[in-house]
């Protein structure tokens, strides 16, 4: 098969298309033939190196695609089955060997790019709004990256909760999709954000702030928090947080910061399936809507990562085998 290997950490140049072993599937396991590959920051994290991984290594982690073989013990999946998973690594593959009960069936109508990649960013958007801080009617909530895959969700989840959701974006075309998902209203990153955040809020500022951007906009995510507000740190796509006083919390206004992940919270099969029925409930009944801003050839994955980093995609980008 062709797939993506890693040998050594670095830019997206050490992204190496070429022939792979076929993977077989161990007991509890089912092979998928790879649709759509979703793409990932995470995936840029363990190619930098940020998170650690043993070298060489195939990235990625989501997919979509068709069962063509099954382990040992699997009896909830069956051969010709369509799904979805989010916890397969070695993704970036035409083949990939996914847990059996951590894949999800793609209901009829979902695109092979959507199923690919929407659940890592849709589940990771359920628990944002339904536990970091579950949203509650009449919340004003703060969503930076507010074009983004995951940004996307997060403002469709929380709007649909009763919340009035405030993003941020960087262009007009992206301002037109966050509005398009449900923003009541969007700042540029060069706007003076806490300040209109709390300007638009009475001067009282957000019950929560979901930041997937980190570096470059976690003190502008403080300032903009109410009293007893928390600021949800869930991504660095600028960069990871410098080290941070506890301390500074209490002037803040008691304020509460987590740096959650998607993997504690979908820790057991129960967890995961009904985060992922959430998000393939809500395409197949319209409340949620995805937006795949970019498609690559699986040999292009080099750009695919590069674009991302850019910040030159909206939605979410996924490979195509």
């Amino acid at each position: 098969m062709h797939a993506i290997t890693v040998s050594r950490h670095g830019g997206p140049e050490v992204l190496a298309y070429g022939e792979a072993p076929e993977p077989a599937p161990a007991p509890g396991q089912v092979l998928v033939r790879t649709s759509a590959i979703g793409v990932n920051f995470i995936d840029t994290y363990f190619r930098e190196g940020m998170y650690p991984t043993a070298l060489p290594y195939v990235p990625g982690s989501e997919g979509s695609g068709t069962v063509v073989a099954l382990g040992e013990g699997v009896t909830n999946r069956s051969v010709g089955d369509v799904v979805a998973w989010c916890e397969g690594p070695g993704s970036y593959a035409e083949l990939v060997a996914v847990p059996a009960d951590r894949t999800v069936a793609v209901p009829d109508g979902v695109r092979p790019e959507v199923a690919a990649s929407v659940l890592l960013q849709g589940m990771t958007a359920h628990y944002l709004t339904h536990d970091s801080h579950p949203v509650q009617p009449g919340d004003t909530v703060l969503v930076h990256a507010g074009a983004g895959g995951t940004g996307l969700l997060v403002t469709q989840m929380a709007t649909a909760l009763g919340a009035r959701v405030i993003t941020t974006v960087s262009t007009d075309e992206k301002e037109r999709l966050s509005r398009g998902a449900g923003a009541w209203e969007v700042l540029r990153y060069d706007e003076d954000v806490a300040a209109r955040v709390r300007e638009l809020t009475g001067g009282e500022g957000a019950a929560a702030v979901y930041d997937g951007v980190g570096a470059d906009t976690f003190e502008a995510s403080l300032a903009a928090t109410r009293q007893r507000g928390i600021v949800v740190l869930f991504g660095a796509a600028s960069g990871p947080v410098p080290p941070f006083d506890l301390q500074r919390l209490n002037p803040l206004g008691s304020l509460f910061v987590q740096r959650p992940t998607l993997a504690h919270h979908v820790a057991t099969a129960a967890d995961f399936a009904r985060r992922s029925a959430a998000v393939m409930d809500g395409l197949r009944d319209g409340s949620l809507t995805f937006t795949v801003g970019a498609t690559y050839p699986l040999a292009d994955a080099a750009r695919a990562h590069t674009d991302l980093q850019s910040r030159r995609t909206t939605g979410s980008v996924a490979l195509l085998p």
